[in-house]
Formats: structure tokens, C-alpha cells, sequence
């Protein structure tokens, strides 16, 4: 048997990775509660003749393809919660759990994850090393990758690369978007609470106005970005969350303002927080109030290893040529970058978006949907890169 062309046998088996994706998308389990997916991801990958772990960062499944040969361990991650929404996509697939739904494309993530194993475990006497397949929890914000790696995903065997995907609703179907090192953004959240002295609307000289002072602080923030960065770094501040009062007539004793912040830099991250606190405290003093800021990082910035980059952008030229494959970085964030701390790797994005077919709806929208068919080129495109590493001349 040759080597692999991962096009080809992904396009036998594209109905299989459809009517995988379809069964997960009628089923979405949210983070740490995917019992009934990860029950089938772990007897897929069984069938497979994989080693499987379960419940590894309480939910994960961990799967180990081992060649015949010695070789590197390549880590490939695929995440596997769904999000909190109320679909409202009316396909004959869609969601049967009230209230959950696959808005962000992680039943496609799984499927050609299995897909994927599916593939490389014909090809296991060709495998000079091991793939080590791992199936995410509660990657929405929840800490599911820092749950794995505490269970020691990243151990036993430790892996000398890793690589995860998404398929991303803003990018062309047959295109493929990698770049080497920040390839996403830091994220984390704030709450700032204002504290006044409450009072009737009729007599606002003797109250403290914490909203007027929360006026004056959220004009000032937007300062931050335009006047203290390099307006050659990407930062954003976003404010999403305001709460104050109860009624028309009463001046609130507290104001809460909560955003999020983000950055390619810990440093500009923290000078960020800095400059936010600074503002906010001297805006409230001049108002006559005090002011709390906490925070609460959520995951660090996905930043890719040169090398691998690399390998991902051979395997996309391989699979959509040359000229489809988008060389550019993501303001969005990831958790998949805590794992890249650790170890060498890269994290890409397959084109799903399809305006014909109306798959144009983006990320955590009740309508969200993909085309399909990118499917194909995930599977293809991680195939591709994975065997650069253990399927090489040597083990041909």
C-alpha cells in the first residue's frame, strides 16, 4: 500500500463524515457535559484498534495510533462542546436538545477528527512514530485544555508536535488561512464596578452619581488603543455589559461595566489593565466615586511554531493549491494556545463559508452553518501535515 493521498480517500469517505457530523449536531452536550459524545468518539477510535483513555480533563478522550516503526508522537486536537444557543438553522438535522446547539463547528471538528483516524489507521505499518488524537472538552471559554493537560495529556507520551483546526464561517470554501507565530489572540474579561452614593433622581446634588461617572469612563477607555499602542500591534477593547439602576427616578448606588481585552502580548496585555485601572480610578475620583477592577483571564494567545506553520502551509498547498492558501492572524481566541506553550505546533482555519448555499451566518449565531464539503479539505489538510512527520521516506 502507497503512501496516503489524503484528498482522495477523505472524498470516499465524505458521506460518512457527514452523516457523523449530522449525529453530533442533533445532539450538542455543552462543556464537561459531553457524556454521549465523547462515549462515541471513544468506540469509534476503539474500533479503530487505538488505545483509548477516557475521561481525561473529566469529559476528554484520548486515542494512540502507534506506528510499526519508531518515530516522533504528532498531537492533533479536536474539540467537542457545544455552546448555549437556541438554533434557528429549520435543517432536517438540526439540533434536538432545546436551548444547546453546534453554533461554532465543533461537530465538524469531531467528524474529521474520526475521519482522520480513520484514514491513518489503514496506513498504521507506514507510521514511524505515533498520532495521538485528542478529543477536547469544554473548549468555550470553560478550561477544558487546561482540565487535559492537568490529567497529563500532554505526557505519556509526550508529543514532539502539535496541530488543531477549525473550519471558520469569514473564510472562502477551498481556502486554507495559516500563518507562523501569533496566529490568535489572548483573551480575557473585566468587570469594573463604580461605586457612588444612591439618591433621588429630583435631588442628584445629594447623591454621588456612579453613572455619570461610568460615562465619562467609557469614553475614556476607547482612548487606550488610539493613543497608547504601537499602531502597528492589533488590540481590542470591548465593552459588552452595562448594569445600573432600577428605576427612571433613582440615582444607583454602583454602576458594573464588563468587557473584554485583547492582545498578540502579555506585556501589552498587562500594560492594557494597567492603563484601564489608571483611567478608571482617576475618572471616578474626579466624579466623587470609587472604583474595583477584576479580571479574569481566559486563555493565553495561540502562537504557531515556524516549523510547523511551514508543514501546514505545504499540506494547504497540496490540497487547494498555492493561491487559496491566506496567510493572516485572527483577533478571535483559543485555548488550543495553552497547549502551544507547551508544545511546538500550529493551529489553522478550513473554509466553510458558502454565500449560494446561505452558510455565511458567522460563529455563535443561531443560523450558523458550513458548507459540508470543507470537511474534505480539514481532513486532507491535517493528513497532509501529520505526515510530514511520521510518514516520511524512511517508513515507505
Amino acid at each position: 500500500m502507497g503512501k496516503p493521498n489524503f484528498q482522495a480517500e477523505a472524498e470516499l469517505i465524505f458521506d460518512e463524515l457527514v452523516a457523523t457530523r449530522r449525529d453530533f449536531h442533533m445532539h450538542p452536550e455543552i462543556g464537561f457535559h459531553e457524556h454521549r459524545t465523547s462515549k462515541i468518539v471513544a468506540e469509534k477510535l476503539q474500533a479503530l484498534g487505538m488505545e483509548v483513555q477516557r475521561g481525561v480533563g473529566q469529559t476528554g478522550v484520548v486515542g494512540l495510533l502507534e506506528g510499526d516503526k519508531d518515530g516522533p508522537v504528532v498531537l492533533v486536537r479536536f474539540d467537542m462542546d457545544a455552546l448555549p444557543v437556541i438554533e434557528a438553522t429549520n435543517v432536517p438535522y438540526a439540533s434536538q436538545t432545546p436551548g444547546r446547539m453546534h453554533a461554532c463547528g465543533h461537530d465538524g471538528h469531531m467528524s474529521m477528527g474520526l475521519g482522520l483516524a480513520q484514514i491513518m489507521s489503514k496506513y498504521r505499518d507506514q507510521i514511524a512514530g505515533t498520532v495521538k488524537f485528542v478529543f477536547q472538552p469544554a473548549e468555550e471559554g470553560l478550561g477544558g485544555a487546561f482540565a487535559m493537560i492537568a490529567d497529563g495529556v500532554l505526557e505519556n507520551p509526550v508529543p514532539d508536535v502539535a496541530f488543531a483546526m477549525h473550519l471558520w464561517s469569514p473564510l472562502e470554501l477551498g481556502t486554507v488561512q495559516v500563518v507562523s507565530g501569533p496566529a490568535m489572540s489572548a483573551s480575557s474579561i473585566f468587570t469594573l464596578t463604580i461605586t457612588g452614593k444612591g439618591g433621588h433622581g429630583a435631588q442628584p446634588h445629594q447623591a454621588v452619581d456612579p453613572i455619570l461617572a461610568a460615562g465619562h469612563i467609557i469614553t475614556a477607555l476607547q482612548s487606550i488603543v488610539s493613543r497608547n499602542i504601537d499602531p502597528q500591534e492589533s488590540v481590542v477593547i470591548s465593552l459588552g455589559q452595562l448594569k445600573a439602576g432600577t428605576a427612571h427616578n433613582v440615582i444607583p448606588e454602583a454602576v458594573t461595566i464588563k468587557g473584554t481585552v485583547r492582545s498578540y502580548s502579555n506585556e501589552i496585555h498587562r500594560m492594557l489593565y494597567r492603563r484601564i485601572l489608571e483611567m478608571s480610578q482617576n475618572m471616578a475620583t474626579a466624579f466623587g466615586c470609587s472604583v474595583s477592577l477584576e479580571t479574569i483571564a481566559i486563555v493565553a494567545a495561540v502562537v504557531n511554531d515556524e516549523k510547523a506553520a511551514a508543514a501546514v502551509q505545504k499540506a494547504a498547498e497540496i490540497v487547494v493549491g498555492k493561491e487559496n492558501v491566506i496567510n493572516k492572524r485572527e483577533m478571535a481566541s483559543e485555548d488550543m494556545g495553552y497547549m502551544l506553550e507547551e508544545i511546538p505546533g500550529c493551529y489553522f482555519f478550513i473554509g466553510a463559508k458558502n454565500e449560494e448555499k446561505g452558510f455565511n451566518y458567522p460563529h455563535h449565531h443561531p443560523r450558523f452553518n458550513f458548507d459540508e464539503s470543507a470537511m474534505i479539505n480539514g481532513v486532507a489538510t491535517m493528513g497532509e501535515a501529520v505526515a510530514q512527520y511520521v510518514l516520511n521516506s524512511k517508513s515507505n
